[in-house]
């Protein structure tokens, strides 16, 4: 029963509180709505006084050339720059350098990789006006393109010289390499011819001299059979050299024309693609800064909050003040 008694009695108090903050809400309401207003007109003119900041981006594709072989393979290319690697690189010069430059009317504010996109980059700028801030993406866009075309201009260049050595090849074999071996051949032929005449001399004297001169007949034999041996040796050496000569001047020089052909297939403008921008430079006709809606309303919440507040303590002050008076 006496639990029930303090229960009802606290229950009594909290009411009694409850209806004596409202009693003081409503007192003192004209300083709530001059506090709240004050604050929300103070945000309003802000946010109207603040410059518009307006905001350009562009997706950018990282250049690439075709890889130097024979497939058709759409993925057989190199692509001209590791996208992380190149992020950091331009969030350095763009971004890092420029931070404590004052009074800069358009900067880079982003420039980062999208997710999923590996081989693109994203470039945000920030500015007073669209116009400025297309132009700071476009600088951003022109040093990556410029750098990149170095690299293509490189593997270019090497493709030339490469195609310069192939010539130079077919040159050597065409105008030294097949005359030598003409030539070796040539001698070996007359070789040939001295030994094969050694031979038949070898044989009719054999004939006349059988029955004579066993003895003689016996060395002119072994200088026969070593003569013989000669002789093949020397076959055996022409048609090596005949087949050398043959390879170089068909398979060699046909192989060494296919890789010149190609390393000119991949010089063709169409094999090699710089970095661009996907569409174009994008922006919008509203500005992204300052939120003025969003402003106003936490301005409004916040002055209110505020007001509140005061209006609690100034009583809680006015109150401390009548007790001390009293006492």
């Amino acid at each position: 029963m006496q639990d029930n008694q303090q229960h009802i009695q606290r229950y009594e108090e909290d009411e009694i509180d409850l209806k004596e903050l409202f009693r003081t809400l409503l007192k003192n309401k004209v300083k709530i709505v001059f506090i709240t207003s004050m604050i929300t007109i103070g945000a309003l003119i802000y946010a109207y006084i603040t410059p518009k900041i307006y905001e350009a981006r562009a997706l950018v594709e990282i250049g690439n050339y075709k890889l130097n072989n024979n497939n058709n393979n759409n993925n057989n290319k190199a692509i001209l720059d590791n996208a992380s690697q190149l992020t950091k690189k331009l969030n350095i010069l763009f971004i890092d350098m420029f931070k404590n430059e004052k009074n800069k009317k358009a900067l880079i504010s982003s420039i980062s990789i999208p997710k999923g996109l590996k081989e693109f980059i994203e470039i945000k700028a920030e500015s007073i006006s669209n116009e400025l801030a297309v132009k700071e993406v476009g600088s951003v866009i022109a040093y990556i393109q410029q750098e990149h075309k170095k690299v293509l201009d490189d593997v270019m260049q090497r493709r030339k010289i490469e195609i310069a050595n192939v010539e130079a090849k077919i040159l050597n074999i065409k105008n030294r390499k097949i005359p030598l071996l003409e030539s070796k051949i040539e001698l070996r032929k007359k070789a040939l011819n001295d030994f094969n005449n050694q031979a038949e001399l070898i044989n009719n004297n054999l004939k006349k001299i059988e029955s004579l001169n066993p003895s003689l007949a016996a060395l002119k034999l072994m200088e026969k059979r070593d003569l013989t041996s000669d002789i093949i040796n020397l076959n055996t050496l022409i048609m090596d050299m005949t087949d050398k000569k043959n390879t170089l001047a068909t398979t060699t020089i046909n192989k060494l024309h296919e890789t010149k052909l190609l390393l000119s297939s991949l010089l063709l403008p169409h094999n090699y693609k710089n970095t661009k921008v996907i569409g174009e430079i994008m922006t919008n006709d509203h500005p992204i800064k300052p939120k003025k809606k969003l402003i106003v309303v936490v301005a409004f919440i916040t002055g209110f909050i505020l007001s509140i507040f005061l209006v609690f303590f100034l009583e809680f002050i006015r109150g401390f003040k009548d007790e001390k008076s009293l006492s």
